[in-house]
């Protein structure tokens, strides 16, 4: 009976994951703006995920859950990426380079302008424009309030609005994650997602 149990488990799991990775990894190229680490932190959400799909699957929005989990690791990615540089600014002195020019508003693209933000703002506007959730689901995805998600998305969508120099923000922001995903990770995440469930094919 255990077994039945747990093969149906399995299945579901991988219909989840063929269903949502690639967006996961999205989602995490956006947050991150490390296209090379998307993959691997979509694939270590979903092994997180397999790991308690008893409570995913039991709860009322599994891919809001999913977004959280991804957010969470972008968010302590970036921390300890921070934390790295800071490190390595100990024992070096970089030169003064500037790229600033009063023209970079109008010629850097959606992506820069996003890492520009602050996380919660840049997730806000990733999960609400890119991925068009409600305030609610965003709210969800991210564990803060609606109202939240409302002023931080507001000021996000202004700051962005001064960066790129323009006022179609929402229709870039939704353009960006409607690129390819990197082909080259969608195995890698299939293998992990395999040895999670003990599934051979």
């Amino acid at each position: 009976m255990g077994t039945v149990v747990d093969d149906a488990a399995s299945v579901e799991f991988h219909a989840f994951f063929e269903r949502h990775y690639a967006e996961l990894s999205r989602l995490a190229h956006l947050l991150t703006g490390e296209p090379d680490t998307a993959d691997d932190l979509a694939a270590d959400a979903l092994l997180a995920l397999w790991h308690r799909w008893d409570r995913v699957r039991a709860a009322d929005h599994p891919a809001a859950y999913a977004r959280g989990v991804v957010a969470n690791l972008a968010h302590t990615r970036i921390r300890s990426a921070v934390r790295e540089r800071r490190r390595i600014a100990l024992f070096f002195t970089p030169r003064e380079e500037r790229t600033e020019n009063p023209d970079v508003p109008g010629v850097v693209d959606v992506q820069e302008a996003l890492r520009r933000l602050p996380f919660r703002k840049r997730a806000c506007v990733v999960l609400r424009h890119a991925f068009d959730l409600s305030e609610k689901d965003t709210a969800l995805a991210l564990g803060i309030s609606v109202g939240t998600v409302k002023s931080q998305t507001s000021k996000a969508m202004a700051e962005l609005q001064r960066l790129l120099g323009t006022q179609e923000v929402p229709r870039r922001v939704h353009a960006a994650v409607s690129a390819p995903a990197r082909g080259n990770g969608v195995g890698s995440l299939r293998e992990r997602a395999d040895g999670a469930t003990g599934r051979d094919r």
